[in-house]
């Protein structure tokens, strides 16, 4: 897309984020029923509950990593790129890495919304009957990659309102996140735990989570939209921002916890759709035990979401990179850009992007 045709609508992003306004040009959603999450969460009243562990979690030591597929793999998520960036050379993963030998197409949400994404919004049997229904299309999108399915849960959400704590986040109940693995193993899924720390930080937040992070099929997200410490606003009326030197402490710990507890390497995905969401993003450092997903999440008309992902995904080439599509939000116009596509983007034109995406994420 030439500068010319995204000028004024980046000019309407730039307004839209100084004044605080939600609807930006490819603005998460996730905002979308916190209050609601608030009402009736507590954070860490699940000490009683019960981890589910899948069957898989008692396991057989993962083969040795076959390198010559891996690195054709590589080439193949390069998608002709010229730039010299990708693909990325990076260390090997440890063996049992899922990326890039499956692409993972998820779904997001929050069980106290039907606002927060698909992920709530059905009833499971419906969720999960959709979500294989997706996972089809991008196999037959592309047939050289393996389709892994994922739910990803907003373990933490941010908030309206301070709490007792004043952090302005709510941590969701544990039961929450054991029926999310319940509802995982019935169609073979990985998951995510999503966190917006609001007030309070990743070092304080990941760690709360732990136990469910030693299990081999629980893998991370982190949204800096609503990281609120530097601004000192409250979630939702500015755009918030977490540093690499955030990310580079999550792939620390993860890291630790893979060594300590013999599991293979998770999956660390950061939210992006602004430059300033993720500073100094060139310092991220991935290591064997961890692999790192930036994920272009934002919302608008086709054009825009593509010149997101150029400027804010594809131009840090960290190792992985990821999309999000909005089942409602993508077939709307921001306030203040008028520009004629407003559909949701098909499997087709995400995987025409360079790179192509490993992981896909619906809200």
């Amino acid at each position: 897309m030439g500068k010319n045709v995204v000028k004024g609508p980046m000019r309407a992003l730039k307004t839209a984020c100084l004044t605080g306004i939600c609807g930006l040009v490819v603005f998460s959603a996730c905002s979308n029923g916190r209050s609601e999450a608030g009402k009736k969460a507590d954070s860490t009243a699940g000490k009683k509950d019960t981890v589910i562990a899948p069957a898989e979690s008692v396991a057989a030591a993962p083969a040795p990593l076959d390198t010559v597929h891996y690195n054709k793999l590589l080439l193949h998520l390069a998608n002709g790129d010229s730039s010299g960036r990708w693909p990325v050379k990076t260390a090997y993963p440890n063996p049992g890495a899922l990326l890039p030998f499956n692409r993972i197409v998820a779904y997001y949400g929050n069980l106290y919304s039907k606002n927060m994404g698909v992920l709530g919004e059905y009833p499971p049997n419906e969720m999960l009957q959709k979500l294989k229904s997706e996972c089809k299309k991008w196999q037959e999108a592309d047939t050289t990659i393996p389709v892994l399915p994922a739910l990803h849960y907003i373990a933490v959400t941010a908030q309206g309102s301070p709490g007792k704590d004043g952090k302005y986040r709510a941590r969701m109940p544990f039961k929450h996140i054991d029926s999310i693995l319940h509802m995982a193993a019935r169609i073979n899924a990985i998951v995510f735990l999503d966190i917006q720390v609001g007030f309070s930080n990743v070092q304080t937040e990941v760690p709360m989570l732990e136990k469910y992070l030693k299990l081999p099929n629980v893998h991370l997200g982190i949204d800096p939209e609503f990281a609120m410490n530097k601004s000192g606003k409250k979630p939702g009326t500015v755009i918030g921002t977490l540093d690499a030197t955030d990310a580079n402490w999550c792939i620390g710990y993860l890291s630790k916890l893979a060594r300590e507890n013999n599991l293979p390497p998770k999956i660390l995905v950061f939210h992006r759709f602004t430059k300033n969401m993720l500073t100094d993003a060139r310092k991220i450092r991935p290591t064997p035990e961890v692999q790192f997903v930036l994920d272009m999440d934002g919302w608008g008309p086709v054009s825009l979401k593509t010149d997101s992902y150029k400027s804010y995904v594809a131009d840090f080439p960290i190792e992985y990179t990821g999309f999000k599509l909005f089942y409602k939000n993508d077939t709307r116009m921001p306030r203040g850009v008028k520009l004629k596509e407003t559909q949701m983007m098909t499997p087709k034109q995400v995987l025409a992007q360079k790179p192509s995406p490993i992981y896909i994420q619906y809200q």
